[in-house]
Parts: structure tokens; sequence; C-alpha cells
């Protein structure tokens, strides 16, 4: 008889005898769907926010940091301040550039309007991070200009505080320009017009490879539009971008040199990007290992389930096993009685498993905003849970297949 034939011929047997102590059995089912449910979620998950925490922000994030600049007294003049410091840190050795700016990519906070290809309220807009920024931008940030032309000198104007008007030109991302035109080629963004704040018109002067908008849950962290203008204001930022190697040694010294270089203010909040980040995916980090170490947790506790009722299984059947093994049950098909039995047991549970991890996925979409699970994740999920169940029921299989017949037999 061929091992399948086997199989096959002890299949309903096993399933006959599994009815009759049904409640062990139903547990260890239960377990399996509820671990598989948790885990494939989980999974799921951890994969979204690792991707989520490996996009680049088209920074040079190693080499680039940021302070804060914040003014007091009669005596204190912010467009004065802001060219003399810039002047400064842009001739200092080790410095690339530096700008002033009113937002930090990925860093949580910033400014956001919407941009659309018609004007009139009627018409939806584009939302897009905001970056005020001056003609050193390209150079400051490390992004490349893939179309159309950067800022000069003429194009950046002064942002007066309560300003609601908007610069004539703008440079805006490739990922925002095909979010606009998504009938064309981004390339012929150039050139075009589009409206802010419902009416304003802004010609689209160039377009960037890459950057990221602070928010890094929104999913239209790459839509970000430049804006050619530096804030009159007594509070201000500045983004330093040094030389590679460089940043640690310069971020205390340009600190000294700003608070010396003027009274009238204090330096506060200084950063590296990577630091930044860090923070901002802080909570990504936690949630990655909270769900790892749950997942680790719950598939040890079925594993250890598995193993217990497969123990008991055998504790209780020694008479009937030494039997078999006196009528010339080989070893092997010992083991292979209860791996079948663990099979059944298993499949019960990831099938039910596959269903309530669909019913998860769709109260994580529906309540928390969650992307709908990939279909390959629940078969993935199935045949981990059979090998995990079959390498828990091995132990104690290998065990029942030990037992001597003429011990198994012997009445006490």
């Amino acid at each position: 008889m061929s091992k399948t034939t086997a199989i096959n011929w002890e299949v309903g047997p096993i399933f006959r005898a599994l009815l009759r102590n049904k409640v062990g059995a139903v547990l260890i089912a239960i377990q399996i769907a509820v671990t598989m449910t948790i885990i494939v979620n989980s999974v799921f998950i951890i994969v979204e926010r690792d991707q989520q925490m490996q996009r680049v922000s088209g920074l040079d994030e190693d080499n680039t940091f940021y302070l804060s600049s914040l003014g007091f007294g009669q005596n204190f003049n912010a467009k004065v301040s802001i060219q003399d410091d810039l002047n400064m840190l842009r001739n200092l050795p080790g410095v690339v550039d530096a700008m002033q700016i009113n937002a930090i990519p990925i860093s949580g906070g910033g400014w956001s309007m919407g941009l659309q290809t018609k004007p009139g309220a009627e018409y939806d807009g584009v939302g897009t991070a905001v970056y005020m920024v001056d003609q050193n931008v390209l150079n400051t940030l490390d992004v490349e200009l893939i179309a159309g032309e950067k800022f000069t000198p003429t194009d950046i104007r002064w942002r007066e505080p309560a300003q609601g008007d908007w610069p004539d030109k703008i440079i805006i991302t490739k990922a925002l320009a095909t979010s606009l035109f998504p009938d064309d080629e981004w390339q012929t963004a150039v050139g075009k017009t589009v409206y802010i704040n419902d009416i304003e018109p802004m010609t689209i002067g160039g377009i960037i490879d890459q950057l990221q908008a602070p928010w890094i849950g929104w999913d239209k962290v790459e839509n970000v539009m430049l804006s050619p203008e530096q804030m009159d204001q007594d509070s201000t930022r500045y983004i330093i971008r040094t030389e590679p190697g460089r940043r640690d040694d310069l971020m205390p010294q340009i600190e000294e040199l700003l608070a010396n270089s003027n009274k009238n203010r204090i330096i506060k909040g200084m950063r590296s990007l990577q630091e930044t980040r860090e923070r901002s995916y802080r909570s990504h980090t936690a949630l990655i290992k909270i769900l790892s170490t749950i997942m680790v947790i719950l598939t040890i506790v079925t594993a250890l389930g598995i193993v217990g009722m497969a123990t008991f299984s055998v504790n209780q059947r020694k008479k009937q096993i030494g039997t078999r093994r006196a009528l010339g049950a080989s070893q092997g098909a010992i083991v292979r009685y209860f791996m079948v039995e663990n099979l059944i047991i298993s499949t019960v549970g990831v099938v039910v498993g596959a269903m309530l991890t669909l019913g998860l996925n769709i109260i994580l979409v529906n309540v928390f905003n969650l992307d709908k699970i990939d279909w390959y994740y629940i078969p993935i999920g199935m045949v981990v849970l059979w090998l995990v169940g079959l390498i828990a029921v091995f132990a104690p299989a290998k065990k029942a297949a030990n037992i001597p017949p003429a011990l198994a037999t012997r009445t006490v």
C-alpha cells in the first residue's frame, strides 16, 4: 500500500476519532484561527509601516540640520537679521548651502494648500505641501530640477505677516505634476497655469524629482510646491546642508555663532534630519516592535497548545498505540497518524482564520483607514500555520512511535 493510499484510508478513522473527542480539537482550531487572524494582519501592517519608513525624503539627510531663531525687542530687524545670517552661513567653511524655510520635511508640522487646474470654487483642488524658499533651494535641499527653470534672485519676494496673495511662479514635484495633470505626461506641466485660493493664477516654472511633505502619514506625501519667498518674521527657521561628515562638528559651532552675532534673539530647536526622521517614525518603530512581539508570543503559545494536546492524546492512547504496533504498524505509520490528525485540525483552523482575517482587515480599513490586505498574505499565512502545527506535533508523534508494543499492552 502506498503512503498516499494509507493516508486516505486513515483520514476517515482519524476524523471520527476527533469527533468523539472534539473539545480539545475545537479549542486548538480556534487558537490557530485567532493566531492566523492576528499574525497575518500584523505582518501586513508591519510591511506597510516599514515601507513608509524606507521612503526617500529627497533630501541629503545625512548632512542636513536645522534650527530656529526667535528675535525680540525693538531693535530687532527681521529682514536684516535673516540676510546677515544667511550670508554668514553660506560663507562658513564646510557649509554647502543654507536658506530660510517655513517647514521641515517629514517633521510633522507644515503648511498645506490646494491647487486646481481651473479657476473657481466649484472645482476640486489637489492638496500640496508648501515650502517657502529662495533661489538656493535646489542646492540646500539637494533636490534635482528635472524640467523647467530654477528660481532666480529676482523671483524671490518678501512675504509680510498676514499676507494672503501668492507669487506668480512656482516649482512643483513630479508627483504633484502627475496628480494635477493625470492625463498628460508630467513634463508638460511646465508653463501651465494652476490656481490657488480658487482663482489666483500661478505658473509652473519647474519640476523637481522628489521631495516629501512634513506629514509622513499623508497618502500624497510627495505632493510638494516650492514658493519663491522669504518670510519677514521675528521667528524664523534655517535649514543648513554641510559637506559630508561635517554636520556634527558644525552644528554646535553654528549655534554659537548665530547666538553671538545678535543678542536680540534666541537660537533654539537645533536638530538633524536624521533625528527628525527617527522622531517622526517613532510610533511606527514602536508599533512594529509590539506587533512582532505579539506574533512571536502567539506562535509560541499556539505551538505549545498543539504540543500539549498531542502529548495528552498520546498518553491517553498508549494502549491503542501499543496494540497497533503489535499488529504490525510501523513507527512511520504512528507518526503519520498524528501528523494527519494535526493537519485536519489545522486546516479547520486556517480556513476559519482566513475568514476572520478578512473580517478584521475590513474593520481596520473602515475604522483606521488602513489599506486593504493583499490577497497573497492569506495563503502564505495558512501555509505558515500548517507548518507550525506539523513541527509542533512531530515530537509527541515521535514519542508515540517509540512506545514498545509489550509495554503499551501491559495491564496495570
